[in-house]
C-alpha cells in the first residue's frame, strides 16, 4: 500500500512535578488532596522505592510534557442490528487494529486500517500515564496516510471473523519507549471522525508492580463487524455454554455487550480506558515502580512474572488460559504477592489458537469454567460436539483457590451486582490510615460484578470486606473482599469488584460506571489509602 509518513517525535521537554521526597520502604503515604480540571485528585506522592535508578523510569516518564489531545473528540457509530437504538460501537468511516497485543523494543508493529470511503488519515501514538494530570504523552506521529475501504472477512470454521487486512503502517519500537498502554488515535481527515488502536509495549527488566491487561476479555466481548463475539448464540452454541464460537484479535474493536458499550469516545480500545486506566494512572501519578504486560504474556512467558515483587489482575479479567492459571499460581508460590482488583475473574477457560497465517496466540473459544460446575455433558451435546475439531471440555481448577475467591455461582445472578463495600476487619493492616472502623462502608465501590465464595482453607485467610450484592435494591447474593498468605511471606489480594480502580482515580474524559441502581462514586481517600498499603506490603516483602 502506498504510504506518505511523516513521523515526527513529541516535544521531550520534562514539566516539574510537585513530587515529595521518596519515602522508603513502609513509610506512610500522605493522602492530601488536590482539586484540578480533571476533578478531585491526590496531590501527586512518591511510592516507597529503591534508590536503584531503574525504579525511577515511571517518575522521570511523568515529568515530559502530557496533553489531552490523546482524547476522541469526533466520533460516530453504526445503529445496532438487534436494537437499532443501541450503537453497535462499529465505526466504519475509520476503525483498525494491530498485529500484535504487546511488543518489545526494536520490534516491528503494523497497524491495519479501513476507511470507508477512501480517504487520507493520521495516526498519533500517545502512551498513557499520569503527565500531571493530562492522561498521555505524544511519542509519534504519522500524516497523509493513505486510507482505503478494506474487506469484511467472511464467516469462517466456528463463526471466526478474522481479517487480513494490508497494513497501512509498519514501524519498529523505539529504544526510548518505556512498558506501557499505548493509543493510537486515528482522525479520518475528510471527515475528522476518529477512533482508537491499541497495543502495550513491553520489557523484561525487575520491576515492583506487573500490570496486566484483561485483553483476552475484552476480545470475548467484542462483537465486530456486528454480532461475532463470545456471548453470541450461532446454530449449535449457546451464549453461555462451551464450546463458544471463536474470536479473533485481528479484527478492530467493537460492541460490548455490557456497561462499557456506554463509553462512546472509547472505540477502537477494548475495555482499557473504563475498567484498568485509573489504575494504572493513578499507579504513576504515585511513581510506582510498574511495567505492563498482555494477557498473552501471563499465558506464553512465566518466567517474566517472577521479576515483579506484585502482579496485578485489573478489571474485567474474565478470560483466562488454564497455562496463565499455572503460571500465575507457581509465581505465586516462588513468593510472588498477587492483586485482583476485579469482579468475575478467572471464570472462562480459553485455549489459545494461531491465525491462519499461524501467528501464534491470535484467537481463542470457550471451553469449559474455573469453577466447581458438573463435568457430564449430556449426550445430545457430545453429538453436537463431535465433529469440532481439537475441541477439549476443559473444567479448569478452582479460580477461588488462586484468588481467594471467586464468582458464586448460586443463584440466576451471574456474579452481576452492586453496592457498598465494608469493612470487616478495621484492625488488619490493610485499613491502616484509613480511619475505618467495622461495618464502615465505601459507597458504590461494588460493581458490576463480584467475588463471594472465600476459600477458608487458604493459609492465613481474612476476610476483609464484606457484604450484600444488590440488582435494583433487591439482595442477590454476599460478596466477600479476601486476603490470605502466600508461601514465603507473600499475600494475595482480591477486592471483589471490578469498580475498585474507580476508587482511585478519574483521568481526563472518565465518567464514573453506573449498573444495577448503583453509581460509582469517585475517587476515594480510603480506596487509595488501602491500595497504597497494599503495595507498600508487597514491595516490603521481597527487598
Amino acid at each position: 500500500m502506498d504510504r506518505e509518513n511523516s513521523m515526527n517525535e513529541s516535544n521531550e521537554s520534562e514539566l516539574s512535578l510537585n513530587r515529595r521526597d521518596a519515602l522508603k520502604g513502609m513509610a506512610a503515604v500522605s493522602l492530601g488532596i488536590a482539586t484540578g480540571a480533571y476533578g478531585a485528585q491526590e496531590e501527586p506522592a512518591s511510592s516507597p522505592r529503591s534508590s536503584s535508578s531503574r525504579r525511577d523510569l515511571i517518575l522521570r516518564e511523568n515529568k515530559k510534557s502530557g496533553t489531552r489531545d490523546w482524547q476522541l473528540t469526533k466520533t460516530r457509530q453504526l445503529p445496532g442490528k438487534i436494537n437499532p437504538h443501541l450503537a453497535n460501537g462499529r465505526c466504519p468511516w475509520i476503525e483498525g487494529y494491530c498485529s500484535a497485543n504487546s511488543i518489545r523494543a526494536g520490534e516491528k508493529l503494523q497497524i491495519m486500517v479501513s476507511t470507508a470511503p477512501a480517504s487520507a488519515f493520521k495516526l498519533e501514538i500517545f502512551r498513557t500515564g499520569y503527565y500531571n494530570g493530562d492522561g498521555a504523552r505524544l511519542v509519534q506521529r504519522f500524516d497523509s496516510l493513505k486510507g482505503v475501504p478494506q474487506p469484511d472477512p467472511p464467516i469462517g470454521e466456528n463463526y471466526l471473523r478474522e481479517c487480513n487486512w494490508e497494513p497501512s503502517v509498519e514501524f519498529e519500537i523505539p529504544a526510548d519507549w518505556l512498558s506501557g498502554v499505548y493509543l493510537g488515535k486515528l482522525t479520518e481527515e475528510t471527515s475528522g471522525i476518529q477512533s482508537y488502536v491499541i497495543f502495550i509495549v513491553r520489557d523484561d527488566r525487575p520491576c515492583d508492580l506487573l500490570f496486566q491487561c484483561s485483553d483476552l476479555t475484552w476480545s470475548a466481548y467484542n462483537r465486530w463487524p456486528a454480532d461475532f463475539s463470545i456471548y453470541t448464540d450461532h446454530e449449535g452454541y449457546s451464549s453461555t455454554g462451551v464450546p463458544s464460537g471463536t474470536v479473533s484479535f485481528d479484527r478492530p474493536y467493537g460492541l460490548f455487550t455490557h456497561p462499557v458499550n456506554k463509553h462512546k469516545t472509547s472505540g477502537g480500545s477494548g475495555e482499557f480506558l473504563p475498567w484498568e486506566f485509573p489504575l494504572s494512572f493513578w499507579l504513576e501519578q504515585h511513581g510506582y515502580d510498574v511495567s505492563y504486560i498482555s494477557n498473552i504474556d501471563t499465558h506464553a512467558d512465566p518466567k517474566g512474572l517472577l521479576r515483579a515483587k506484585g502482579f496485578i489482575s485489573v478489571g474485567h479479567d474474565e478470560y483466562w488460559s488454564l497455562e496463565m492459571y499455572d503460571h500465575v499460581l507457581k509465581a505465586r508460590d516462588e513468593g510472588v504477592n498477587l492483586a485482583f482488583f476485579g469482579g468475575n475473574s478467572v471464570l472462562c477457560v480459553v485455549p489459545m489458537f494461531p491465525s491462519s497465517d499461524g501467528t501464534p496466540h491470535r484467537a481463542v473459544r470457550r471451553e469449559g469454567w474455573f469453577m466447581p460446575v458438573p463435568k457430564e455433558i449430556p449426550e445430545a451435546r457430545k453429538r453436537q460436539l463431535q465433529n469440532l475439531e481439537g475441541f477439549e471440555f476443559n473444567m479448569g481448577p478452582d479460580g477461588a483457590q488462586l484468588m481467594g475467591g471467586r464468582l458464586d455461582n448460586r443463584g440466576n445472578h451471574g456474579g452481576r451486582g452492586a453496592g457498598d463495600w465494608t469493612c470487616a476487619m478495621p484492625e488488619h493492616w490493610l485499613f491502616e490510615g484509613t480511619g475505618m472502623k467495622k461495618g464502615d462502608s465505601i459507597k458504590g465501590l461494588l460493581g458490576w460484578e463480584w467475588h463471594g465464595a472465600p476459600a477458608m482453607n487458604l493459609p492465613g485467610m481474612n476476610i476483609v470486606a464484606e457484604g450484600d450484592a444488590t440488582i435494583n435494591g433487591k439482595t442477590v447474593g454476599q460478596y466477600s473482599s479476601t486476603l490470605y498468605d502466600g508461601p514465603k511471606g507473600n499475600v494475595v489480594f482480591n477486592a471483589a469488584t471490578i469498580w475498585w480502580a474507580n476508587g482511585l482515580s478519574s483521568p481526563p474524559g472518565h465518567m464514573n460506571p453506573s449498573r444495577h441502581g448503583v453509581t460509582q462514586q469517585g475517587p476515594d481517600e480510603r480506596v487509595r489509602q488501602i491500595t497504597h498499603n497494599l503495595f507498600q506490603r508487597f514491595i516490603a516483602s521481597r527487598g
